[in-house]
């Protein structure tokens, strides 16, 4: 068994030479907070996007929306409050959509 975990490990060493794979690939997963949290179903999925450096498509709109609160903090005119109010409020459902939706899909 010693033969064959050395040749797994030369061949890796190899393949990270040769830009095949990262250092690091194939750890343990972090098991966090939010890996808790994510439904089982997506788990893996926003795993290899977090990998990849890609955040998933929410985090735009969690973005926008916090931008969002910013401006109407700062609006000071009522029309311009009502705008962003309604903005937020619509931004708000979709996200709220969202989210029902990834739910029901992590559930499988």
């Amino acid at each position: 068994m010693k033969a064959l975990d050395d040749e797994i490990g030369r061949q890796l060493a190899r393949a990270i030479a040769a830009g095949q794979l990262r250092a690091g690939a194939g750890k343990p997963l972090e098991i966090d907070e939010a890996w808790l949290q994510t439904p089982p179903g997506l788990r893996m999925a926003f795993q290899v996007l977090k990998s990849a450096g890609i955040p998933p498509a929410e985090v735009e709109l969690f973005q926008q929306r916090a931008s969002l609160q910013a401006s109407l903090a700062a609006a000071d005119d009522e029309p311009g409050r009502l705008r962003l109010r309604r903005q937020l409020a619509d931004l708000e459902q979709d996200i709220a959509f969202r989210l029902e939706a990834l739910r029901k899909l992590g559930q499988g």
